[in-house]
């Protein structure tokens, strides 16, 4: 607890509508984030972190193929479309992640034999693209209506050579880094629902970028009450 006060006190994020210094290596890059821009989903969202930007839409609860019907609960698919090409063993990996963590809080057992698919475009990466593509996929959740016992956001961790922490790390941040950790975290209870990393680390490094992860969740999750009481408001 200690330990995520510390971190607390350390990280600084700029809202959606301001940008500025990234400031100490502890900080947040700018949020910004905007839902319902596609019609054919039923749920969609773009969310951008720093130059990081990544567009995810949200089809279901819907008819699903008989191969893939799950008698008691949905079938959770991702899909993610790299920015040029076509995906590799490197977007397979993410998917899986990210369906991972959408299982761990989709309330799959209210609509059984359905589907719901999430479908994410990456628009530019600049760094933590794991963490933007879990962000996206959240809000477009939120935007379809899916039944969730939480939101869930990511935040990547990158850890310097002289044992430095960067949180949200650039893209040549994490070329420079030891090591590259990314985190996802629920609302509840900041706990950890999935966990990926690369590198060379220690346990202790390790409970540092968790504590670290666990306050910056505060303003990721803030974040989005922010920009859903926005969208609200308005409407």
């Amino acid at each position: 607890v200690e330990g995520a006060m510390q971190a607390d006190a350390k990280i600084r994020t700029e809202s959606a509508t301001e940008s500025g210094p990234r400031g100490p290596s502890c900080s947040l890059r700018h949020f910004a984030c905007e839902q319902n821009l596609l019609s054919r989903p039923d749920g969609s969202a773009s969310f951008l972190q720093g130059d990081t930007s990544v567009l995810a839409g949200v089809y279901g609860p819907a008819e699903v193929k008989v191969s893939k019907e799950i008698f008691n609960k949905a079938t959770l698919e991702v899909i993610l479309r790299p920015k040029i090409g076509l995906p590799g063993v490197a977007e397979k990996s993410r998917e899986r992640l990210i369906r991972n963590t959408c299982e761990a809080v989709v309330l799959g057992t209210l609509h059984p034999r359905t589907s719901i698919t999430v479908v994410l475009q990456v628009v530019s990466d600049a760094g933590s693209l794991l963490a933007c593509c879990l962000n996206a996929a959240c809000m477009a959740l939120v935007d379809a209506g899916v039944p969730m016992r939480a939101l869930f956001c990511g935040v990547t961790c990158a850890l310097n050579a002289d044992g430095t922490l960067v949180l949200d790390p650039t893209a040549k941040q994490e070329k420079e880094a030891r090591a590259v950790l990314t985190l996802a975290l629920d609302s509840v209870e900041r706990k950890l629902l999935m966990s990926t990393t690369k590198g060379l680390y220690s346990d202790a490094e390790l409970q540092q970028c968790l504590a670290a992860a666990q306050a910056a969740s505060q303003h990721v999750f803030r974040f989005y009450r922010e920009s859903l009481q926005r969208r609200y408001s308005k409407s």
